[in-house]
C-alpha cells in the first residue's frame, strides 16, 4: 500500500471517530437533559428536530454503548369506584381520536404512596394533543380537588363548544356538583363501563408515563408533600411544553395545539 493511501485511510478513520464522539456526546447531553426519559425512538426524533442527519439504528447502538437506557413504565393502579348517582353513557366508547383541540377531554384520579403519607393527582387531558389542561394535587381525593381542577380548566378555556369530558365511574364524577358544572358549561359527560380501564386507556397511559418519569425509583427523594408538589408542577410544565410525542408530530403538546389553532 502506498504511504499516501495509508495516511489517507488513517485520517479518514480518525475523522469518523471524532464525528461519532460528537454525536454520542450530543445524545448523552439530551438524555441527561430529559432526566433519562427518552428512549431510542424519542431520542432519534429529537436529533432530527435539531437538524442532525442520523439513522435510528446508530442512535440505538450509541445509547447501548453508553448504557443510556430510558425508563420503562410499570402497571398502573386504579381509583376507587362507587355508585352514588346516575352513571353517564359511554359516549367516547374508546374513540380517543379528536379532530381539533377542546373537542374531547378526559380525567381520572391516581394515587402516590410515600413514607410520609399518600397524595392524589387529578388532571384533565385533551385527547387531541395529550396536553394537560389543568390538574390538582391533593392529600385527599375529595370534591374540593375536583372543584379546583375544573375551575382551573374553565379559567384557561372559558369558551367551550361541543366538548365531551370522559371519566370512569368514580364517585366524584357521579356527584351532583360535578354533573351540574359540566352542564353549566355545555359539556357532554361520558363514562367508562364499570371496572374497565381500557375505556380510559389514554389517561392510564399518561399516569404510567408520569409515574415512570417522576415517581418510580424516586419515592425516597421526596421528603414532604411540598417537595413532591413542586416536582409535579415542574414535570407538568415540562410535559406540556418540552417533551415531544409521536402523536403530536414530534412536538410538545401545547405547541401542537397552538400550531393547530393557527392553521385552522
Amino acid at each position: 500500500m502506498p504511504k499516501s493511501t495509508y495516511y489517507f485511510e488513517l485520517n479518514k478513520v480518525d475523522k469518523i471517530k471524532v464525528k461519532n464522539r460528537s454525536i454520542a456526546d450530543k445524545i448523552t447531553e439530551i438524555f441527561h437533559l430529559h432526566k433519562g426519559r427518552y428512549g431510542v425512538r424519542r431520542m432519534y426524533r429529537e436529533l432530527i428536530n435539531q437538524g442532525y442527519a442520523i439513522n435510528h439504528k446508530k442512535v440505538q447502538r450509541i445509547m447501548h454503548e453508553r448504557k443510556l437506557f430510558g425508563k420503562r413504565p410499570k402497571e398502573n393502579d386504579h381509583s376507587y369506584k362507587g355508585k352514588i348517582g346516575k352513571v353517564a353513557d359511554n359516549i367516547i366508547n374508546r374513540e380517543f381520536k379528536a379532530d381539533r383541540p377542546l373537542q374531547k377531554w378526559t380525567t381520572d384520579v391516581s394515587e402516590f404512596k410515600f413514607s410520609w403519607g399518600k397524595c392524589y393527582i387529578s388532571p384533565i387531558l385533551d385527547m387531541y394533543s395529550n396536553e394537560i389542561i389543568s390538574y390538582d394535587l391533593s392529600l385527599s381525593p375529595n370534591l374540593k380537588q375536583i372543584s379546583t381542577m375544573l375551575r382551573k380548566a374553565f379559567s384557561k378555556f372559558p369558551k367551550l363548544k361541543n366538548l365531551i369530558l370522559h371519566s370512569d365511574q368514580g364517585w366524584q364524577y357521579q356527584h351532583k356538583y360535578y354533573v351540574n358544572e359540566l352542564k353549566k358549561h355545555g359539556i357532554k359527560q361520558s363514562m367508562s363501563r364499570k371496572g374497565n380501564c381500557y375505556d380510559n386507556s389514554i389517561m392510564e397511559t399518561f399516569f404510567g408515563r408520569l409515574k415512570n418519569e417522576v415517581y418510580y425509583g424516586y419515592e425516597k427523594s421526596y421528603r414532604s408533600y411540598e417537595e413532591f408538589s413542586k416536582a409535579i408542577e415542574k414535570y407538568i410544565y415540562y410535559y406540556n411544553n418540552e417533551r415531544i410525542q409521536s402523536k403530536t408530530k414530534w412536538m410538545p403538546p401545547t405547541k401542537y395545539r397552538l400550531a393547530s389553532t393557527t392553521t385552522n
